[in-house]
């Protein structure tokens, strides 16, 4: 049996993407409250204004879709902020606090109800609180200008449902209940537009609703109700008994802002259009090889409307990168709450300062970010930050700060996590690593080296097994995700001041910038991100280390050479040419890897490709990519490719 689909589907989609929206516009004005809170200083009305529009409007929806428990608790949520609107409570940095769990439960009812499962329970003392907050019935404050004790008409309103109404979703009943909620009496239907049988449209709206409301009740708040369906239908709003013919207070709607016009488009249509665009920059890029190599004379007419093409290519493909970027704003706010929820855990205050969240980026890479942020902002609460009585011994305040910030670097993204907690204690990570058996007990570290401990599988310095740590899991985890987008990660600390770990990721995994090379007869691809310098390995100074080792001195440092053919087993290590080349490259830890080639060949933008399928995971290559004659060209991680196991450029090689 088949089932017919769902006409709401789409409507109720939007409904849960319009959420996120009204979710961040929450978070953002609840965080102003609370830095208003905290340094005790006039809160700004607007900044609750739009809380409470936020919640209102989510709250709006939920009725039409049938989400109680959502309806439920955003209406809790809603009598709070309506409370602090009118002045009749103060925020203090405590209740503040309060509204920003709830608002972290809403999150949770809304994502319950996008994935169809039972709405959960409130963490402990939410509800109650809120209800502390707004105890019992509160007297409606009277509109602006208006002296409530001598305005005691009650109101009267009249709204008739447009067709338009239906189709976008809404349902009468819902607004006629949220207006019963006020206290509206003597509802009646209005059956006067309706036609006779012959000429009714069964996808017209006919109906309409009469009714009244008590006189305390504000225009705005009566209002209110409408927002989600003000252009969908006729609505009137009066006082009933007689009066000048001026606009009643409180009734007028603020100026509508003027946005940028926008559409909602499904990330899954983006990313089919950039794959297509990728297509193209390919096909281009064949084109334009095959009539150079056919000798195409570079001043001719095809050759000018061909760079035309080319550069029709390239704006296409930076116009639909565009589309792909998102600001890490929510990411960032996403770890909010999992800061919020880990201090409590552990007991130790902290907050969490966001800096740069306007940086844009590609959408794969924030996804991607969300479980390696996760595990630094736990490790940085668990291992970093001192408890308060030891902060305050130190002369710091009670309550850790953990820095969470966002920027474009030299064409990448650079995101930075830090803390002003004890800073790392060297010797106690030297000490686990020996214990664990990761390192030799006389092995010579320096600080750089012990700081990269913290990222060995299996490493731990934590005492116990707790639901925060203690398991040997974590950071390793981080490495390997961030390396895995092509990034790099590194570490900065100092005793008692604290710690931070910066990232630096591509802004995009789609497109890339690349340096074409050979090495034993195949194409590879080395990101231009991590070279450093190119020099003819003849001419450089290059020593013996070791059995089957050898370093090369470039920008007065040695670093290690791999021969990259020789690291893939394409050929034995020494059997590079005369013409061999060296390109220096720097990994995500920060050392630096000279690796041998045969010969570069050019640098252009190379559209990504994943490795799917039966490839398994390839050590040494990221992913793979078309050249301009048809031909597959592996991208080589430079880090992974120069910690493989075997020789890379072993004594064979003649050493100056």
């Amino acid at each position: 049996m088949t089932h017919a689909p769902d006409p709401l589907a789409d409507l109720r989609s939007g409904f849960f993407v319009e959420c996120a929206e009204l979710l961040e516009r929450l978070q953002d004005a609840l965080t102003e409250l609370e830095a208003a809170a905290e340094d005790a200083a006039a809160t700004d009305p607007e900044v609750v204004n739009t809380a409470f529009r936020a919640v209102h409007s989510i709250k709006g929806g939920a009725g039409a879709f049938g989400l109680t428990a959502l309806v439920g608790f955003a209406h809790r949520v809603e009598t709070v902020l309506d409370a602090l609107r009118d002045g009749a409570i103060r925020p203090r940095a405590e209740d503040v606090a309060l509204l920003i769990r709830s608002a972290d439960h809403l999150a949770d009812l809304v994502s319950a109800g996008a994935a169809g499962t039972g709405a959960p329970d409130p963490a402990a003392g939410i509800e109650a609180g809120l209800a502390a907050l707004v105890p019992g019935p509160r007297p409606e404050a009277a509109p602006a200008g208006t002296d409530a004790a001598h305005d005691n008409r009650p109101w009267q309103v009249a709204f008739r449902p447009q067709a338009a109404l239906f189709a976008s979703g809404n349902e009468p009943l819902f607004l006629l209940q949220a207006l019963a909620d006020l206290g509206a009496t003597d509802i009646r239907c209005d059956f006067a537009a309706l036609p006779r049988l012959a000429a009714l449209d069964p996808e017209d709206s006919y109906l309409g609703w009469r009714l009244t409301l008590p006189a305390t009740r504000r225009g705005a708040e009566i209002g209110e109700i409408f927002d989600f369906v003000e252009d969908v239908c006729d609505l009137t709003m009066e006082r009933l008994a007689p009066a000048r013919p001026t606009t009643t207070p409180g009734t007028e709607r603020p100026a509508a802002v003027a946005e940028t016009p926008s559409i909602r488009v499904d990330l899954d249509r983006v990313d089919r259009l950039m794959n297509l665009v990728g297509e193209l920059a390919i096909n281009q890029s064949i084109l334009t090889q095959s009539l150079s190599e056919g000798g195409l004379d570079a001043h001719s007419a095809l050759a000018a409307r061909l760079e035309t093409l080319t550069g029709l290519t390239r704006d296409i493909q930076d116009s639909v990168m565009t589309m792909r970027a998102q600001p890490v704003k929510p990411l960032f706010q996403r770890m909010g709450r999992v800061l919020r929820e880990t201090a409590a855990a552990l007991g130790k205050p902290a907050r969490l300062k966001l800096e740069g969240e306007a940086t844009e980026v590609d959408r794969t890479v924030i996804e991607r970010l969300a479980d390696p942020l996760m595990h630094m902002i736990r490790n940085a609460l668990d291992h970093g930050l001192e408890p308060a009585e030891e902060r305050r011994r130190a002369g710091k305040p009670a309550e850790g700060t953990i820095t969470l910030t966002a920027a474009h670097r030299a064409g990448r993204l650079v995101v930075e996590l830090g803390d002003d907690g004890r800073g790392l204690d060297r010797a106690r990570i030297r000490a686990a690593a020996e214990q664990r058996g990761l390192i030799a007990r006389d092995a010579p570290l320096g600080e750089a080296e012990t700081d990269l401990l913290l990222f060995r599988p299996g490493f731990s310095t934590a005492g116990g097994v707790t639901d925060i740590s203690g398991r040997g899991v974590g950071m390793d985890v981080v490495k390997t995700a961030i390396t895995r987008l092509g990034g790099r990660i590194a570490i900065r600390s100092e005793p008692g001041r604290g710690t931070t770990f910066s990232l630096s990721l591509p802004l995009t995994l789609a497109v890339m910038d690349g340096m074409v090379v050979r090495a034993a007869g195949q194409m590879f691809v080395v990101p231009v991100a991590a070279i450093l310098e190119t020099a003819k390995l003849a001419a450089l100074d290059r020593r013996s280390f070791g059995a089957e080792a050898a370093l090369v001195r470039l920008r007065g440092a040695f670093a290690p050479l791999c021969d990259v053919a020789a690291a893939l087993g394409m050929r034995t290590a020494g059997q590079t040419g005369a013409e061999a080349i060296a390109i220096l490259t720097v990994a995500e830890d920060g050392s630096r890897t000279a690796l041998v080639v045969d010969a570069i060949l050019d640098q252009r933008q190379i559209v990504v490709k994943p490795l799917r399928g039966g490839f398994g995971r390839l050590p040494g290559i990221s992913a793979a990519t078309i050249l301009g004659d048809g031909r597959i060209a592996l991208i080589l991680d430079p880090g992974e490719l120069a910690r493989l196991p075997g020789p890379g450029t072993g004594p064979k090689q003649e050493v100056a």
